[in-house]
């Protein structure tokens, strides 16, 4: 098992480095850290634990993982972060430790790409293939499904969730659920219509998009009071697992949802 440790970084008796591991100068990991294979941290990063990091994980300069939440009600219990495999967290990056009362755990999934200054909040849920450009920020106790995507200097409010594939524009304030497969923007954030590109990238089908959009104009465009509306989608046969997912998002929001 081989290792590339600079000789100025600290790393802490009680961490747990995997093979094939590159730290780079003054980084430091502390007690509690576990890093998987080909993981590779940059200069002046701080990890701190109990955090557990999967294998090929990038982590740049000057990013801090691992921190206690910023939460005044934290008294200093031993809770933990958890990262998947295969992430990019850009420089300045900061991601919070969980809280007792939020479950205990911040977890975030694969394949994710966390620009500069991002933050993620303590007990904050993110899924894989997600991508936060620069400053995006999520609050406290936040879920972000798979492949959404979050603009730059855009803010999510605590306990709000982005649904999967949806896309927030830059500066976009979200005190609400955004639903999946929507694009939304402003402050407050409104939706405006489908991310009909996105969808078709990830290899959504012509035909489900074509679902997704009858969904929304049922939805969002009829008028009607959104518990109705979703009846008259269960009705009309749009029987995609996509228009599944959605309703359910809705029908489980409790911060409400975004409306155009």
């Amino acid at each position: 098992m081989t290792r590339d440790i600079h000789p100025t970084a600290i790393v802490d008796s009680g961490a747990i480095v995997g093979a094939d591991c590159k730290i780079g100068p003054y980084a430091v990991i502390g007690a509690h850290v576990e890093l998987g294979a080909h993981c590779q941290i940059g200069a002046h990063a701080v990890l701190e634990g109990p955090t557990r990091i999967g294998s090929h994980n990038h982590i740049f300069q000057f990013a801090s993982v691992g921190t206690a939440p910023q939460d005044l009600g934290y008294q200093g219990e031993p809770t933990a972060l958890e990262i998947g495999s295969h992430n990019t967290l850009r420089e300045f990056v900061t991601v919070n430790r969980g809280t007792v009362k939020g479950g205990g755990v911040t977890r975030i999934g694969s394949h994710n790409l966390l620009m500069a200054y991002c933050h993620v909040a303590h007990d904050c849920r993110i899924g894989d293939q997600v991508v936060m450009a620069n400053a995006a920020t999520l609050a406290g106790h936040v879920c972000i499904e798979d492949h959404a995507i979050l603009g730059g200097l855009s803010a999510v409010h605590q306990f709000a969730r982005i649904g999967s594939h949806a896309i927030l524009g830059g500066g976009t304030m979200a005190p609400l659920d955004i639903p999946p497969y929507m694009m939304a923007a402003g402050n407050h954030a409104s939706l405006h219509g489908i991310n009909v590109r996105g969808l078709a990238r990830r290899g959504i089908s012509r035909e489900t998009i074509l679902q997704i959009k009858r969904a929304y104009r049922i939805l969002f465009r009829s008028g009607q009071r959104l518990d109705d509306a979703m009846e008259e989608v269960r009705q009309r046969g749009l029987d995609a697992p996509e228009i599944a997912h959605l309703l359910d998002f809705i029908l489980n929001s409790k911060r409400g949802i975004t409306r155009p």
